[in-house]
């Protein structure tokens, strides 16, 4: 195989490959060899039909065959040879071919810029840590508290008040005729919380135990039977009990009701998750504040088929006239999100970074544990949708270099407040807000680099391959 590089301008180059005519027939060869076991013709035994016989059967499908596994393997070999990276899917024209013929086809392709990633060593960025103090952490835990009251039941004449428990059984009926599900056993309503009907609770308060009280109370518009909904019903309640709520005392039996070991192991916990709920958000901070250190590296030129790719996504779902209008702005957000692209998915092949099987699964897992009583749901999408999977698999993949990012880099630890982290996360929420608003664009186009490195590398990060496919026009000698 000869390998010739020509006309070349910038980026675009056109690739000649040569293939002699002793190798194309040695490929047919070995095509030929392979069918004539499985082949059975009449007059014939198994393995025995001669080549001619085969060729003129077969003889077009046998070459398109080989053609497009040559086609195929060369293509590849001929990018690799020439260290070519192509940005998207370079076309095919073919000059010579033909059964017992050389090959010789050009490929013209656009390949991707040279990125030089040594200066993110040289990177700055921000990397928060919260101090939780002891007042939040003890706080929260009355919160908590506050938001499981325990009840007690009172002794026989104490009326029901706002914020009481009262357990009861009703009848209910519309129109002096029951319906489905117009009784209740054993009903625990908090009086205030007014969660059962609008104005039942009200009518409750005074009652004692061992009362009976009627209630008219007017069913909602949603009501199963769709004949009585919004009419107005009367519920003959008996009251069961009265409950009066009691201060939760915080002690270590109430840690442990909560799955803690003692009320100081839950105090860390508290004080981890508060930490957490920071966490997540100033790292997302500081992966902002990465990407857009990167947006300053120099690239030479972007690949103007990326640049069109881009603009098509960010343009989805808008009239024509409306992407004409923000084709301009779509243009600079295209170039920003492909150079960080390119930036990340090079620094990620020079340090060998991949997603294993585990990680993937793991990154499943978790999304599983986020959606508690749907997990059968949400692993069927996964088994169901190879593209999530693959979008998933970018994720990680991001995450992994970014990661790796923050190592090699030099981090700017600071150690701030709750207030603190709430002041810079308020800050950070405003200026989005205002770039989103001089951008003038939609919340749903709102640009995330994870997208292209998702479009770009999900699949293989560390070497994409091109598709090579053939041209409709081509000419023959």
């Amino acid at each position: 195989m000869k390998v010739t590089v020509e006309n070349k301008k910038g980026l675009n180059k056109d690739i000649k490959v040569f293939i002699d005519k002793k190798t194309m027939n040695s490929y047919m060869d070995e095509k030929y060899e392979e069918i004539k076991t499985s082949v059975n013709l009449k007059g014939f035994r198994p393995g025995k039909v001669p080549r001619e016989i085969l060729k003129r059967q077969f003889g077009k499908a046998i070459f398109s065959e080989v053609l497009d596994k040559v086609l195929k393997d060369t293509s590849t070999k001929a990018l690799e040879e020439k260290k070519i990276k192509p940005a998207g899917q370079p076309k095919l024209d073919l000059k010579t071919y033909g059964e017992d013929k050389e090959l010789e086809y050009v490929l013209s392709v656009t390949e991707l810029p040279k990125v030089d990633v040594k200066a993110i060593s040289d990177l700055r960025f921000d990397q928060y840590s919260v101090k939780i103090d002891n007042s939040e952490v003890d706080k929260r835990i009355k919160e908590i508290a506050k938001n499981q009251p325990n009840f007690k039941e009172t002794s026989d004449g104490t009326k029901a008040s706002d914020g009481d428990l009262v357990v009861l059984d009703y009848e209910a009926t519309v129109d002096d005729k029951p319906f489905k599900g117009s009784e209740g056993k054993n009903t625990q309503l908090t009086l205030g919380k007014d969660l059962f009907l609008k104005g039942f609770d009200k009518q409750l308060i005074g009652v004692k135990k061992d009362d009976t009280k009627i209630v008219e109370a007017v069913l909602p518009e949603n009501f199963p039977e769709k004949n009585i909904a919004n009419k107005k019903s009367k519920f003959v309640c008996k009251i069961i009990s009265v409950k009066k709520p009691q201060e939760v005392k915080i002690d270590d039996d109430f840690a442990k009701n909560l799955g803690a070991k003692n009320l100081e192991d839950l105090k860390k916990l508290i004080s981890n998750q508060i930490n957490d709920e920071y966490k997540n958000s100033l790292d997302r901070l500081t992966k902002n504040q990465i990407l857009k250190e990167l947006e300053k590296f120099k690239i030479d030129e972007i690949p103007e088929n990326l640049i069109e790719e881009e603009i098509k996504i960010l343009s989805q779902g808008m009239s024509d006239e409306d992407a004409k209008k923000s084709r301009k702005n779509f243009e600079e957000v295209a170039k920003k999100r492909i150079k960080t692209g390119l930036i990340l998915n090079e620094f990620g092949e020079q340090n060998q970074i991949k997603v294993t099987e585990q990680e993937l699964q793991g990154e499943i897992q978790k999304q599983l544990r986020m959606m508690p009583g749907q997990e059968k749901m949400v692993m069927d999408f996964y088994q169901k949708n190879p593209s999530a999977v693959a979008s998933l698999r970018g994720t990680v993949y991001e995450d992994k270099i970014m990661n790796l990012i923050k190592e090699k880099a030099k981090s700017n630890k600071k150690e701030i407040s709750k207030d603190e982290a709430e002041k810079i996360l308020k800050e950070s929420q405003k200026q989005q807000l205002d770039q989103e608003l001089k951008d003038q664009r939609k919340p749903e186009k709102k640009v995330e680099t994870k997208k292209f490195m998702e479009n770009k590398t999900k699949t293989k990060p560390a070497k994409p391959k091109p598709k090579v496919k053939k041209t409709k026009k081509v000419s023959k000698k």
